[in-house]
């Protein structure tokens, strides 16, 4: 049985560890991205309903050629924009992970195995917001958090990890100060902290 490929889960956030309410130095972010080399962008729904009205305007120059593919967990089968994803230039393909007939949720780690099959997936990139990560986390399927910490504090607003309910421990932590006093913080996810 194959094993399920590396999953790193990459957020913008602010100092208390929300993901809105403040404006995310987007270059900066997928720059850092990038050196994933990921072969899977995995994404949620609800993250790619709320590009998909932006969609309509931009240029679509067709699938990235050797770009990762997108994965977007959507249970309810509810992104319709699916040829606009795949040709907005960023990935070679864009697919959906559907929830099996009867089921309320995608199955994750099912998921995770078929895109490391079907794909050759080796290194999967979260680029979500709480409820996957969340999820993810809860299930015990992250190995690498990072996140991008900005200088501000927002005070309420969606946290990056969700309602993560069972504690996380987290090793080898590496810090990194970056320019405009942003920090990138990175850390394994032990094994078994779900």
């Amino acid at each position: 049985m194959k094993q399920r490929p590396h999953v790193v889960v990459h957020v913008a956030v602010s100092l208390d560890g929300s993901t809105e309410g403040f404006e995310p130095d987007v270059e900066r972010f997928y720059a850092l991205a990038q050196t994933f080399d990921e072969d899977v962008t995995l994404a949620g729904a609800d993250t790619i309903l709320a590009q998909e009205a932006a969609l309509a305007g931009v240029p679509r120059p067709g699938p990235a050629e050797g770009g990762p593919v997108l994965a977007v967990v959507d249970g309810r089968r509810r992104v319709r924009e699916w040829d606009a994803l795949r040709d907005c230039g960023h990935w070679s393909d864009a697919i959906g992970l559907f929830a099996e007939p009867g089921a309320d949720r995608v199955d994750l780690h099912a998921a995770l195995i078929h895109l490391g099959e079907r794909y050759d997936a080796r290194t999967v990139r979260v680029d979500s917001g709480g409820r996957l990560n969340g999820a993810l986390l809860e299930c015990g399927l992250v190995d690498e958090v990072s996140l991008l910490v900005h200088p501000v504090l927002v005070g309420e607003g969606h946290r990056w990890h969700g309602d993560v309910s069972t504690p996380q421990t987290l090793t080898g932590l590496q810090t990194e100060p970056l320019q405009e006093e942003m920090l990138w913080l990175r850390a394994g996810v032990a094994p078994g902290s779900a």
